[in-house]
């Protein structure tokens, strides 16, 4: 019995954080996983950088209602899901990822949540468990499922060395050469025979 278990942003659709830089013109919210390793400390960062310039929830939902899934996304997901259950396991928040699950339909996620205030204000995040995507991983091989999974940024590294078969998709070549035992892909072709291969 396997699960697949993928990373949303960077793998699925484009960084919502980086969206919403490029949108509000703060190149300083363009700091992702991919630079910041610890993800309490990224996140307090950019609720800083938020309440400095003012901005809410709907400012980023209305920056998020224009992003797309990357190209051929919707497609890799829908027939990866045809023979193995799919689980996307993220970092995000469920105020955020909605629109975006919408657009890939409805696949299953696991994420976080916001704490925001009447005013709109993001006051602060609630994680759903500590080191979510490692434990999670976890806990479905714990009921008896093997995992295989992907991700592209420094918070994937748990889950993927920790599943039966990980792969980086569209990583840096800073956490590539930092981790040269794991297969790295840039296309979903390649990647779903990856997957395929680690089934058979």
């Amino acid at each position: 019995m396997y699960i697949t278990c993928l990373d949303l942003e960077g793998v699925l659709v484009p960084e919502i954080w980086i969206a919403f830089a490029e949108a509000a013109n703060i190149p300083e919210l363009k700091r992702t996983t991919r630079d910041e390793p610890d993800y309490s400390k990224l996140m307090e960062y950019r609720l800083n950088i938020l309440k400095e310039h003012g901005l809410g929830l709907k400012e980023i939902q209305d920056v998020i209602a224009t992003i797309d899934p990357m190209p051929g996304a919707k497609e890799f997901l829908d027939e990866l899901r045809s023979f193995t259950q799919v689980i996307i396991i993220s970092d995000t928040f469920t105020q955020f990822a909605a629109p975006l699950m919408k657009k890939l339909g409805w696949p299953t996620i696991f994420c976080n949540s916001l704490v925001v205030a009447e005013s709109g204000e993001i006051t602060g995040f609630k994680m759903r468990i500590e080191n979510s995507k490692y434990t999670t991983v976890k806990a479905l091989q714990s009921i008896g499922y093997q995992t295989i999974a992907s991700g592209d940024s420094y918070n994937d590294l748990g889950m993927i060395k920790a599943s039966k078969a990980g792969f980086l998709f569209k990583s840096t070549d800073k956490i590539k050469s930092d981790n040269p035992e794991l297969p790295a892909f840039e296309d979903y072709a390649e990647l779903m025979s990856a997957i395929k291969a680690a089934m058979d």
